[in-house]
């Protein structure tokens, strides 16, 4: 009985509402604009109850005060970023627990983009909301990790069930499929892939959540320990590709 309620806001954010119809409970996954959460749960009829936030980035945690000081809602934050982070309530750390109702998130380890980046799966719904670690057909800046962290946590993101639906927080995909086509020209499936989403661009429509199954088979970024992308960017191990494949993206 878990609604995902997806909406834009900023300039390319998604915002996105989890709520649960037997308890009644809604959660902010991040809050990168206070005023347009409020106002979705508003029209929806939902009480926002708590904020998971993934990390610390403003256009992630920036709503956290602003949201709570409306609803009284309770704030999860990534306990290695908590002291970045407005109004926390609660830390965690990978390998923790949150719930919505009576439904269960595991807390998972993402770090890369930044340090202490976190993303929530809820294995019971096929689920996971991993903010700006990856993203369909691409994955984040790597601000402030390193290229075998980031690499790790990519890693813990292949291990998750292939049917598991990836919410990542902005609409990326069309400069990302442009990227991969370039990085992997001869992934028949990723050239299908991308012209869909070239089409559905053109209708306005958002290109996420993607299923991981998809993205293990055309995301340039996850693939990076296999033979075929290895040779063509020079790398002789996972790390080294990943971090071959996101420099050349940084400048693409």
């Amino acid at each position: 009985m878990l609604e995902v309620h997806q909406f834009p806001c900023l300039s390319d954010n998604y915002g996105y509402l989890l709520h649960d119809h037997q308890s009644q409970e809604t959660v902010c996954i991040d809050t990168p604009d206070a005023d347009e959460y409020l106002r979705q749960a508003g029209r929806k009829g939902w009480q926002i109850t708590q904020i998971w936030n993934t990390h610390w980035h403003q256009d992630h945690a920036g709503g956290n005060a602003a949201i709570k000081a409306v609803t009284g809602c309770k704030v999860t934050a990534p306990k290695a970023e908590a002291e970045r982070i407005a109004a926390v309530d609660r830390t965690v750390r990978p390998g923790d627990v949150v719930t919505i109702g009576d439904r269960k998130a595991v807390v998972i380890d993402v770090g890369g983009h930044t340090l202490g980046h976190i993303a929530y799966h809820l294995p019971g719904a096929c689920i996971a909301f991993i903010g700006d670690s990856l993203f369909a057909l691409g994955c984040g800046r790597m601000f402030e990790g390193t290229p075998r962290q980031f690499w790790t946590s990519l890693k813990h993101i292949k291990a998750l069930p292939p049917e598991t639906m990836l919410y990542c927080a902005h609409e990326y995909t069309e400069s990302n499929a442009r990227f991969a086509l370039h990085a992997d020209p001869d992934n028949l499936e990723l050239a299908a892939y991308a012209e869909e989403i070239v089409r559905r661009r053109a209708k306005n429509l958002p290109t996420v959540p993607t299923k991981l199954e998809r993205e293990l088979k055309t995301n340039p970024f996850l693939r990076a320990d296999d033979p075929a992308l290895q040779a063509r960017w020079g790398g002789g191990d996972a790390v080294a590709t990943f971090a071959a494949l996101r420099s050349a993206k940084d400048s693409f």
